[in-house]
C-alpha cells in the first residue's frame, strides 16, 4: 500500500506540533550492552535500538543527510546483515557525494563495564559499483553475542532533487526510528509513503529553523515488530514500510537562490512520457541507441534473410549471446557505449540489450527497448515517475501484435524466458513517439521431471539410475549455475542426498532443457518389519516437510520463480521370489479455482511398481490471502506422499 503526501499543499494550512522531541540521541544504556536476550522475543537475533535519518537542505542547494544507527546483536550467526555496512555515493558529471564524520563502534560488556572497539579508517573500503555510484563499505570489529553496534556519519550531496528511500521496518524489531526532513520554504516535495504503519509521533508544518523559514516533516515510530523475511518473496523491501521524498516544485524568490537557479514557481512533476523524451536524449541511452550505423552489416545474411520473424528474432538473440558477453554489471545506462561493446565483445546489461534491440531493428523487426528495475532494486513505481528507479534494459519485439521480451545477458535465455532478475512485475516500453507500461512476468509454466529406475535387492538395498530434467526457466537457472562452477553445482546437488552417488553428470540439451543424472546405491530406504520390507515407494524423492510452513500470518504475496509442473516418477523392480502387498492408494485433487492440481498415481505390472506424483501450480504470483490454502494443500500432498508399500518373499 502506497500513500503520497504532497508537502507543498499541506504546509500552507496545516501545522501539527508534537510534544515528542526529535533528533534527541539517547545515551548508550549499560543495560542495553549487558543484556543477552531480547526482552520482547527471545528468538530475535538482533534489535534496532535507535535509528535516525535527518535530511537538511540548505539555502545554497546542498543537502546533508545525518544518519545514526544503533543495533543490539543477540545471535551473531543469524544477524549477518547488521555486521557489514554499505553507503552508496552518487556521482554525476563533476558532482559527487561525500561522507564526513564517519564513526563505527562496537560496544561490549566486559568485566563489569563497557568496552569499545572502533573501526579504523584503514578498514574502510571504497569500491566502484558503476561510473555513477561509489560504495563505501566497512565491517564492525570484535563483534560477539551481546555486542551493540553503532555507526554515524554525515553525507553531503548536491542532489537535493534525488532523495534516497529510507526503510522504516526491518527484519529485526525496532525500538525507535525517526525520519526528519527539513527544507527551505520555497521547496515542495512529495513524500511517498509505502506501507500501512502509522507514525507514533509526527510533526508536519512550517517553522523557523536554522535562521530561516523552513518546512519540516518529522515522523517517529516506537516498538515496531520485526517484518521478517518470508519464503517465496522477490524482494521483501517491496512490502516493508518505507519513506521517500521527491522534488515536486520550487518557488524561489525573484532575486534567485541556490546559485544560478532563476526565481519564480516551477513544477518538477513529470510523467513517464516526459522521462521517455528525456532518456531518448541522454548520451548514455538514447544517443547511443540512435547510432544505427554502428550495427550496419554486423549481422550475417544467413540471419537477415530468415523470413519467419520469430525465427529471425531467435537467431539474432543467439548471435548476440555467442559473440558478446555480459560483464556482470547491472545498469540502465550504456556507460562505455555500443561501439566499445562491439569492439571489446564485453559490456554491461544496458549495452548488451541495447545492441540486441538495435540488431533486431536493423533486421526489419519492430524492436524497442524497455527499461525496468530488477528484483534486487525493487518494483518500478509507476505512480511516481523517476529514472533513479531504473537499472535494467530489455529488448522487445512486436511480432503479429504479440510483444516478446529478450535478454542477451544470459547465454541460455530465450524469447520470454529471461534471467530471474528481469522478472519484476513491470517495465516501461520506450517507442519513438510513445511509451507504455508492460507486464514482465514468466510466460507459461516451467517444469522439473525427476525419474528413478530402481531395483530392490534381496538384502534390502536399492540400486538404480536417477535423472532430473529442468525445462524453461528452471533450465536456464540450472544451466547457468552448472556453467559457472560445475564442481560447486554437483556439491550443492549432492547435499540433498545421504547415500552413495556415482557417475554424476550435467548436460544442456539442444531442446533447451538441462539434465542432471547419476547412479546410486542405498541401504537406508527400507525397514524390516515382521519379515517384510517396508519403504516409501518415492524413495529419496519423498519429503516429509514442505516450504509453505510459515506459522505467523503471511504479510507478503507468494512470489515464485515460475508457475510449474513438478513430476516425480519412480519405477521399482523386485527380485525373483518377492511380491508387493499393501499398495499405496492413488488420488487426485485440485483447488476450487484449479490454481493447484495434484495427482498421485500407482500402477503395478508384475513385479514392477510405478508411482508418479504431479504437482501443478498455475501462476507464479498469488496474493498473501492464498497462503493458508497453499499450506493446507501442501500438507495434504506431504500426507499423500508419506504412504508406504510392503514387499514379502513368496
Amino acid at each position: 500500500m502506497k500513500k503520497t503526501i504532497l508537502i507543498a499543499g499541506i504546509f500552507l494550512n496545516t501545522l501539527v506540533f508534537a510534544q515528542h522531541k526529535f533528533l534527541n540521541i539517547p545515551k548508550l544504556d549499560q543495560t542495553d550492552v549487558s543484556s543477552t536476550i531480547s526482552a520482547t522475543n527471545a528468538k530475535d537475533p538482533a534489535e534496532i535500538l535507535f535509528s535516525s535519518h535527518h535530511f537538511l537542505i540548505e539555502g545554497n542547494g546542498f543537502m546533508t543527510i545525518e544518519v545514526i544507527k544503533r543495533v543490539k546483536i543477540y545471535d551473531k550467526s543469524n544477524a549477518e546483515e547488521f555486521l557489514n555496512v554499505e553507503i552508496p555515493l552518487k556521482i554525476k558529471g563533476g558532482d559527487r557525494e561525500s561522507v564526513s564524520g564517519l564513526k563505527a563502534t562496537t560496544y561490549n560488556f566486559e568485566n563489569g563495564k563497557i568496552a569499545t572497539t572502533v573501526v579504523d579508517k584503514e578498514s574502510r573500503i571504497r569500491s566502484n559499483d558503476s561510473k555513477n555510484v561509489d560504495i563505501l563499505k566497512f565491517a564492525f570489529a570484535n563483534v560477539k553475542n551481546g555486542s551493540v553496534l553503532e555507526y554515524k556519519y554525515k553525507l553531503s550531496t548536491p542532489f537535493y532533487y534525488s532523495i534516497p528511500r529510507v526503510m522504516v521496518e526491518s527484519s529485526a524489531p525496532v525500538r525507535y526510528f525517526e525520519y526528519v526532513f527539513d527544507m527551505p520554504i520555497y521547496l515542495g516535495y512529495n513524500i511517498n509513503y509505502q506501507g500501512s504503519l502509522a507514525p507514533t509521533h509526527r510533526e508536519v508544518g512550517e517553522k523557523s529553523l536554522y535562521g530561516g523559514d523552513y518546512k519540516t516533516v518529522r515522523f517517529a515510530y516506537e516498538n515496531l515488530k520485526a517484518y521478517k523475511d518470508e519464503k517465496y518473496v522477490y524482494n521483501i523491501d517491496n512490502y516493508r514500510t518505507s519513506i521517500r521524498a521527491e522534488l515536486a516544485s520550487t518557488n524561489f524568490p525573484i532575486t534567485g537562490n541556490m546559485g544560478s537557479v532563476s526565481g519564480g514557481f516551477k513544477s518538477y512533476a513529470v510523467t513517464w512520457d516526459d522521462l521517455r523524451k528525456t532518456i531518448l536524449n541522454e548520451d548514455d541511452f538514447g544517443i547511443e541507441y540512435a547510432k544505427m550505423g554502428a550495427v550496419k552489416d554486423l549481422l550475417p545474411a544467413t540471419i537477415t534473410s530468415i523470413t519467419n520473424e520469430n525465427e529471425r528474432a531467435d537467431a539474432i538473440l543467439k548471435f548476440v549471446q555467442k559473440n558478446y558477453t555480459w560483464n556482470k554489471k547491472t545498469t540502465g545506462w550504456a556507460e562505455d557505449g555500443i561501439r566499445t561493446l562491439i569492439s571489446k565483445k564485453i559490456g554491461n546489461s544496458a549495452e548488451i540489450n541495447l545492441l540486441l534491440t538495435m540488431l533486431m531493428k536493423s533486421a526489419g523487426l519492430k524492436a524497442n527497448p524497455a527499461i525496468m528495475s530488477t528484483k534486487e532494486r525493487g518494483i518500478l513505481n509507476f505512480s511516481s515517475p523517476s529514472l533513479s528507479q531504473v537499472n535494467y534494459v530489455l529488448a522487445t519485439v512486436d511480432i503479429a501484435g504479440q510483444l516478446k521480451f529478450y535478454d542477451a545477458t544470459s547465454k541460455y535465455s530465450e524469447a520470454n524466458v529471461l534471467p530471474p532478475r528481469a522478472y519484476n512485475y513491470f517495465a516501461y516500453l520506450i517507442r519513438e513517439k510513445e511509451g507504455v507500461q508492460v507486464n514482465v512476468l514468466p510466460d507459461g509454466k516451467s517444469s522439473t521431471t525427476q525419474i528413478i529406475k530402481a531395483k530392490l535387492n534381496p538384502d534390502g538395498s536399492f540400486g538404480g539410475d536417477f535423472s532430473d530434467t529442468d525445462a524453461k526457466l528452471y533450465s536456464l537457472v540450472s544451466t547457468e549455475s552448472y556453467e559457472k562452477d560445475a564442481d560447486q553445482y554437483f556439491k550443492d546437488y549432492k547435499e540433498n542426498f545421504k547415500f552413495p552417488i556415482e557417475n554424476m553428470k550435467g548436460e544442456h540439451q539442444e531442446n533447451g532443457s538441462f539434465i542432471t543424472k547419476f547412479n546410486f546405491t542405498a541401504d537406508n530406504f527400507v525397514d524390516g518389519i515382521g519379515g517384510k520390507y517396508v519403504f516409501n515407494p518415492l524413495l529419496f524423492l519423498y519429503r516429509k516437510n514442505h516450504d509453505f510452513d510459515q506459522e505467523e500470518n503471511r504479510k507478503s504475496p507468494i512470489e515464485m520463480l515460475s508457475g510449474y509442473d513438478r513430476i516425480k516418477k519412480v519405477t521399482i523392480e523386485l527380485p525373483e521370489g518377492y511380491a508387493f502387498e499393501n499398495l499405496p492408494k492413488s488420488k487426485k485433487f485440485r483447488t476450487e479455482d484449479s490454481s493447484i492440481v495434484y495427482n498421485y498415481i500407482v500402477t503395478q505390472s508384475g513385479n514392477s511398481l510405478t508411482v508418479e506424483s504431479t504437482t501443478s501450480v498455475e501462476d507464479p504470483i498469488y496474493p498473501a490471502e492464498y497462503y493458508p490454502a497453499f499450506k493446507q494443500v501442501f500438507d495434504h500432498i506431504a500426507n499423500m506422499e508419506s504412504q508406504v508399500v510392503s514387499v514379502v518373499k513368496k
